[in-house]
């Protein structure tokens, strides 16, 4: 067999093609050629443009295209099974109803850290889409129109939204599309956006939302002040598939055992707003959560059973009681984001966050931290590295408010040689 039918049958049968961190500023046309390739990662490279070919790709699934220099997002017409995009770290400006209307399957879109004004009314072409990232763009406003999405995850720090109060974002995915919602005229009533209830009260004198279990796949009993999740929410899963489940905002004193029920489908949990002053093991069989919220509740640690949760990507521990960055999460390499503001954390260990390699956002703000290491500024991979509202004295306040990139430079530069 010649080299050049070796590797004609290469392209045939190759599913997964890794061509990160290289100085490529253009992709082949003939990559078309690989009629079987599902993920392509064009991560940490040169690239302005896509070649047109790329999107002929019918079986793309996974397309990485961060830390890039594209000016748009390019149109994918043939990829009608690509579940996940990622075109953060670029030089993106606009997005446009052409980018999006092919994307009928997808699940993931990041676009964070790039030059966005604007999020545009057709983002709801994305029936399908459940994380959205918005990082870090210029955007001063939202369609309400997004508020029809039936997001688990929306990342929305950085911007300068003047549309929505910061305490709504705050809360949290579910309440700022709650929030849309709310804001839009004229469509009349929407069984999508109303709740639907059972019949059956509960101990509680409330209901379950079964609308919300069937059509949304949530799992929804927040905000019933109760110190307890009854039976009925649970029973009421019966075969449905559910992916998130928010129990905040009640009086929880530990993590409600029969939630191991759910740990082959769950993704997003928020127990935010309780009473919890420590984590059970019960919350550490979830191994396909990515996303965790235990905002605003009494913990202090960590179990080190969590290392178990090998897809988590986020997890938000601010308003709580840490006095240092819990050491479990250094051996969670999945973890994109911590946000761990509002504490008592007195130091950071840079060496160890180094290890943390897919770490882009840091939240520190309103600690105890009286000194940062210079050695911080050697985790390049930060976007996002938030310090305000600490006592140490240097970086100074104007050095902070440069961002993320002058912080870390400025860091960089202070380590002794």
């Amino acid at each position: 067999m010649t080299s050049d039918s070796c590797l004609h049958s290469l392209f045939l049968i190759l599913v997964r093609l890794n061509l990160s961190s290289n100085q490529l500023k253009s992709l082949p046309a003939e990559i078309s050629g690989m009629k079987r390739l599902k993920h392509l990662d064009c991560n940490s490279n040169l690239l302005e443009t896509i070649p047109p070919e790329l999107a002929g790709m019918e079986s793309l699934e996974l397309l990485y295209l961060r830390r890039n220099k594209l000016r748009f997002l390019p149109e994918f017409p043939s990829c009608k099974l690509l579940k996940e995009l990622h075109v953060g770290e670029n030089q993106i400006e606009m997005l446009g109803a052409e980018h999006l209307k092919h994307l009928n399957s997808i699940l993931v879109l990041d676009l964070r850290d790039n030059k966005l004004k604007s999020v545009p009314d057709e983002i709801t072409l994305l029936q399908s889409l459940e994380r959205l990232d918005l990082s870090n763009n210029d955007i001063s406003s939202l369609p309400c129109s997004l508020g029809k999405l039936h997001l688990k995850f929306l990342a929305l720090e950085g911007n300068p939204i003047r549309t929505i109060r910061r305490e709504i974002i705050n809360k949290g995915t579910q309440e700022v599309l709650k929030y849309l919602r709310s804001k839009i005229k004229d469509d009349g009533p929407n069984q999508s956006d109303s709740v639907i209830e059972t019949a059956m009260t509960l101990p509680s004198e409330s209901r379950v939302n079964v609308h919300a279990i069937t059509t949304l796949k949530i799992l929804d009993y927040s905000g019933k002040q109760t110190t307890l999740i009854p039976d009925d929410v649970f029973d009421a899963v019966k075969s449905n598939i559910i992916t998130s489940i928010n129990f905040s905002k009640n009086e929880l004193c530990e993590i409600p055992k029969r939630i191991v029920e759910l740990k082959e489908m769950v993704s997003d949990v928020n127990l935010s707003f309780n009473k919890l002053s420590f984590i059970s093991l019960e919350l550490c069989v979830l191994q396909k959560l990515t996303f965790l919220d235990l905002r605003n509740n009494f913990l202090s640690s960590l179990p080190e059973e969590m290392e178990s949760l090998i897809r988590l990507q986020t997890i938000n521990l601010s308003f709580n009681r840490f006095k240092i960055l819990p050491e479990v999460l250094y051996h969670i390499p999945t973890l994109e984001a911590v946000l761990i503001s509002n504490n008592q954390v007195g130091s950071v260990d840079p060496e160890k966050l180094k290890t943390m390699e897919n770490l882009i956002t840091l939240d520190l703000q309103n600690n105890d931290l009286l000194q940062i290491p210079p050695e911080l500024g050697n985790c390049v991979n930060l976007r996002t590295l938030l310090l305000d509202g600490n006592p140490f004295r240097v970086p100074r306040a104007a050095i902070l408010m440069k961002g993320t990139a002058a912080i870390l430079e400025y860091l960089r530069d202070r380590i002794p040689t």
